[in-house]
């Protein structure tokens, strides 16, 4: 089966890395069906893929209903055809400190970017499993190792995608699945989340750097999706947060505790009058990318968890090769 027979299906696909991903699997000669809430943004999105030749299915849903999803991937199978990628990326956050957000923030939260990805993949496995075959790719981040301040809501969501992905990994394998389960983790990108989700601080937010295009993130969901890694990890960001988290968390604490509060502000004040996505979406901000494109990085490093595991375990025998010549060298 070619790229051109082949359906992908992208969630939360109208904006930032969903929409690039999108763009990336048209390119690469693939239908594409987009799923996400906002009409306008939906439009936009499938004259654009349209314009470039790919056959697409835009469907309005909410992530957090699974009936809604559930109903989504029937109408993809049936007019494009048996699925064969399914990438969760829909997400959505509320910046701020604990102690500021409320008890239905955090469950908006925890409903879109950890609950969608669960109706996803189940919509995902429920036609994959019967023909045992397809990749569901699950876009995660760096934060999914290491939380961050004023993003608690959004880290605990990533860090429940990491634990649900890793135990349905061993029922696949258990079962002799060939179902492919693959995780992504992304650096900082210049998204318009940065310009519409809801902010608790006085200040208006910033990703911390270093700052990549969604493109990158594009070409790291497609490359997990042919070749199915256990994870992808993407960005020198995201190899020293998550490095570093093993083997100094407290230190890395107390770092994130002075850099990555100051850091996710810029010296804007917030406004009152900016609507946010939370709960509805904001018609009008569903563009590719945000407001960063000056400092924004449009390539980055990307090692599968295997990869590094093997550079890790070269290097620690290296070091033990190293270690027993000077102890031999002594003894003489």
């Amino acid at each position: 089966m070619t790229d051109r027979e082949q359906t992908a299906v992208i969630c939360g696909g109208t904006a930032g890395v969903g929409r690039a991903t999108a763009h990336a699997f048209a390119q690469a000669g693939y239908r594409v069906a987009v799923i996400a809430r906002g009409e306008q943004g939906l439009a936009d999105t499938r004259n654009e893929l349209e314009a470039a030749g790919a056959k697409v299915l835009a469907i309005a849903a909410d992530v957090a209903d699974p009936e809604a999803i559930d109903q989504a991937a029937d109408r993809i199978e049936a007019e494009l055809g048996p699925i064969e990628i399914w990438v969760n990326a829909a997400m959505a956050t509320v910046f701020g400190p604990v102690n500021k957000i409320s008890t239905a923030e955090f469950k908006r939260v925890t409903d879109v970017t950890y609950l969608g990805f669960v109706h996803g993949t189940l919509a995902a496995l429920r036609h994959m499993e019967s023909r045992n075959r397809g990749t569901i790719v699950q876009v995660g981040s760096a934060l999914s190792y290491r939380a961050i301040p004023l993003q608690s809501a959004y880290c605990a969501a990533k860090f429940a995608i990491r634990g649900f992905t890793d135990s349905l990994r061993c029922e696949l394998i258990h079962t002799n699945s060939r179902v492919r389960l693959t995780m992504v983790q992304l650096p900082a990108h210049n998204t318009p989340q940065f310009d519409w989700s809801r902010n608790k601080m006085q200040k208006r937010p910033q990703p911390v750097p270093p700052i990549h295009t969604p493109a990158v993130a594009a070409r790291a969901i497609v490359r997990a999706a042919t070749d199915a890694p256990r994870e992808l990890w993407i960005g020198r960001a995201s190899f020293q947060a998550i490095i570093g988290n093993m083997f100094m968390p407290g230190l890395l604490d107390r770092m994130m505790a002075k850099q990555a509060w100051s850091g996710q502000m810029t010296d804007s004040p917030a406004g009152d009058e900016q609507p946010d996505n939370l709960f509805h979406p904001v018609e009008g901000l569903h563009r590719l990318e945000g407001r960063f494109g000056a400092q924004a990085k449009d390539k980055a490093l990307g090692l599968s968890s295997e990869s590094v595991g093997k550079l890790a375990t070269g290097a620690l025998a290296l070091v033990m090769v190293i270690c027993v010549a000077a102890v031999v060298a002594i003894a003489r």
